[in-house]
């Protein structure tokens, strides 16, 4: 049984009420049924809530507001070894460019991550997102640029770090990802975001490794919602 961890920033743990891009990714895996478990040190929504939209969702996750990949690099080891996960599910980068590194740090950030959460377990799968249209880079040239920079430098870790023994995985984001259908107020995934940010996780497990299937739990929204 893999045991699944997802980390992320705002964007992954979500606040009361909301179902989170996890939830749908648990009940994607739930549905083509693959063996899993959901694991992780934390719980909470934010805000310290534990009211999610579904009360048999498992909790678990390793997630916080206003955390980038600067935050869980030096955290992700006792996390992953604690947990004994041995899928990591990753979405950061937002908050690091945004507040804290540029995108050649960010990128040094990933690679302490990955180092480290391979000395908790040295056989640790890790499938990470690129950052994701938000509304600052569509007002912000520079910032969307050092983005776009980021997302480079980040396949290239990825593609530089993949080993047999410690897979790692680049997911791509999702072409029809729209700031003003798919977020809330721009940057947090409403309903349609959720199950593309899902959708991105599973179509590139399912595809490198052959974990799950395609995702089909979208089909209550557009055809053109996975797009």
């Amino acid at each position: 049984m893999l045991r699944f961890m997802f980390v992320g920033d705002s964007m992954t743990i979500g606040s009361a009420g909301e179902h989170t891009w996890r939830h749908r990714m648990w009940q994607h895996l739930r549905a083509t049924g693959t063996a899993c478990a959901v694991t992780g040190p934390r719980t909470a929504l934010h805000g310290g809530g534990h009211d999610y939209a579904d009360p048999g969702f498992p909790q678990a996750h390793f997630a916080g507001w206003g955390e980038g990949w600067l935050h869980m690099a030096p955290a992700i080891a006792d996390a992953v070894a604690g947990a004994r996960a041995d899928l990591l599910l990753v979405s950061l980068g937002l908050i690091d460019l945004g507040f804290y590194t540029d995108a050649e740090q960010t990128a040094q950030n990933v690679r302490r991550f990955v180092t480290a959460a391979r000395t908790a377990n040295p056989a640790v799968r890790m499938a990470a997102l690129p950052v994701i249209p938000n509304i600052r880079a569509e007002s912000d040239a520079a910032f969307a640029a050092e983005v776009a920079h980021f997302n480079t430098l980040l396949a290239k870790t990825v593609a530089d770090l993949d080993e047999p023994r410690s897979p790692l995985l680049l997911a791509s984001a999702p072409r029809s990802y729209d700031i003003h259908t798919d977020t809330y107020d721009g940057t947090h995934p409403n309903a349609s975001g959720e199950h593309k940010l899902a959708a991105a996780f599973a179509e590139a497990l399912h595809q490198a490794w052959g974990i799950g299937g395609p995702y089909r739990l979208a089909a209550a929204h557009s055809p053109a919602v996975l797009a």
